[in-house]
């Protein structure tokens, strides 16, 4: 394992992948450009093949070419494990309803030798750079396709043989760090009892909404290891924000979240603060945790987002939120 460190605000590319919206090239230059030139630090960008069948790596490389970015000058780490395939269908088969406009469609490959397809197939979209920092992305939906248990040992085979191949790589020297990315905290637990990783992305877990005590726990455990840990996905897939997907599903409006929500709002309202700017706070402020990854669609909100972490809350709205049941109340913001 190799010590890592990161900014606190780590950039996001779904939306480079037509996340819910297709976005022209210029408004995705913009971005990127404002990722470049407003950050005080060293940028990351967080990337996969999933994102829109590849066209988040495609936007980025093309986006960091025609800024004339080098190697050095960025880090880019991309989640591996699904790699792209021809469109045949009116849409994507993959998370049907969130990616538009794609020209692609996507399937999963978590394997020894599937990975290492991801791996040079993000290279080559990504116009001449490379990613540094490398994880299997999404192991625990792999996990959840298994027809019975054998099935799933089997499965999880593969993902250590896909682990496998990244640490080659790593010993090779083409990456600097291998980590993973994933939205059940639960499977990124088992799979660290087999693996060392040097950075651990949790999505859609570690949010103001939910935040379980033992996700907690096991933060402080990898910590204690010297693991970076990033945390995503923080409004829900953008529910918490006005959203109508949960984790990127759509919700029925009688939801209990819809509820919990609109209780939330009322709360920023009285205390004049942003449900962004709360979500941002409470997912970077939870102990062990380093940096946190926020995407955006436009350059303005780049630049708001890569001053997130100078943000402000006083202990007065979390003590609320506890006192009407939104945050537990033995919960430690650091």
């Amino acid at each position: 394992m190799s010590k890592i460190s990161a900014p606190k605000i780590i950039l996001g590319t779904s939306n480079l992948g037509n996340l819910y919206q297709a976005l022209p090239y210029q408004q995705k230059l913009d971005i990127v450009e404002t990722a470049i030139k407003k950050n005080p630090n060293l940028p990351v960008f967080d990337t996969a093949g999933k994102y829109g069948a590849g066209l988040a790596l495609e936007s980025l490389g093309k986006c960091l070419k025609d800024l004339d970015v080098k190697q050095d000058q960025v880090i880019i780490s991309n989640k591996l494990g699904w790699l792209r395939m021809p469109l045949i269908t009116d849409e994507p088969t993959f998370e049907q309803g969130v990616w538009k406009d794609l020209e692609y469609d996507a399937y999963q490959d978590i394997s020894y030798d599937g990975i290492l397809k991801c791996y040079e197939q993000g290279n080559e979209l990504l116009n001449g750079l490379v990613s540094q920092w490398v994880s299997v992305h999404d192991p625990d939906e792999y996990l959840v396709g298994a027809k019975d248990t054998t099935d799933r040992k089997s499965r999880f085979n593969d993902i250590l043989e896909a682990y496998r191949a990244l640490k080659e790589l790593k010993q090779q020297g083409k990456v600097k760090a291998i980590g993973i990315g994933a939205k059940n905290w639960e499977i990124i637990k088992e799979i660290s009892t087999k693996v060392d990783f040097d950075w651990v992305m949790f999505a859609n877990s570690l949010t103001l909404y939910s935040h379980p005590k033992e996700l907690a726990d096991f933060i402080k455990i990898l910590d204690a290891k010297g693991v970076l840990i990033i945390n995503s996905a923080v409004f829900n897939g953008g529910f918490l924000t006005g959203g109508d997907f949960f984790n990127y599903q759509l919700l029925a409006k009688d939801d209990k979240a819809y509820h919990w929500r609109e209780k939330f709002y009322e709360l920023c309202k009285q205390f004049e603060i942003k449900p962004a700017e709360a979500c941002v706070y409470f997912g970077l402020n939870v102990p062990g945790v380093s940096s946190i990854a926020l995407s955006s669609s436009s350059p303005e909100r780049t630049a708001k987002n890569l001053q997130m972490d100078q943000v402000e809350i006083p202990i007065s709205f979390w003590e609320t939120l506890k006192k009407e049941g939104l945050l537990e109340a033995d919960y430690q913001i650091k």
